[in-house]
């Protein structure tokens, strides 16, 4: 499956412990051919940017840098998987990794949002 993700807007419906986003980070994402971008905030995030490519199977490939509540500047990188649901909104399963010293990973799921629902 392939989605065009520009002007989608998405919020995280689960995350493991280890991350940062949560259902008060809100993603908006542009994509021009198969480059797609994003700019997130939220929560425990003060102001993210992602970057990336969709890949043939449609999907996702990206790296994601962001500032936290602590000050701190913390990226990594992801894939996701999109589903479409029956409403026709998108679903992304997100396999997503620290690239700190620790290189902690971990998994998320991002649920597309229409702007009535936010």
């Amino acid at each position: 499956m392939v989605a065009n993700y520009n002007g989608r807007r998405f919020v995280s419906v689960e995350n493991t412990a280890n991350g940062e986003v949560s259902a008060k980070t809100f993603f908006e994402y542009k994509q021009k051919g198969n480059i797609i971008s994003a700019t997130y905030s939220g929560g425990e995030i003060i102001q993210g940017t992602l970057i990336g490519l969709v890949r043939e199977d449609g999907c996702l490939e990206f790296k994601y840098n962001h500032v936290n509540s602590k000050n701190e500047i913390r990226g990594g990188k992801c894939v996701s998987t999109p589903e479409i649901l029956p409403d026709g909104r998108l679903r992304l399963y997100e396999s997503w990794k620290w690239l700190d010293a620790e290189e902690a990973e971990g998994y998320s799921v991002l649920e597309e949002v229409q702007i009535r629902d936010i």
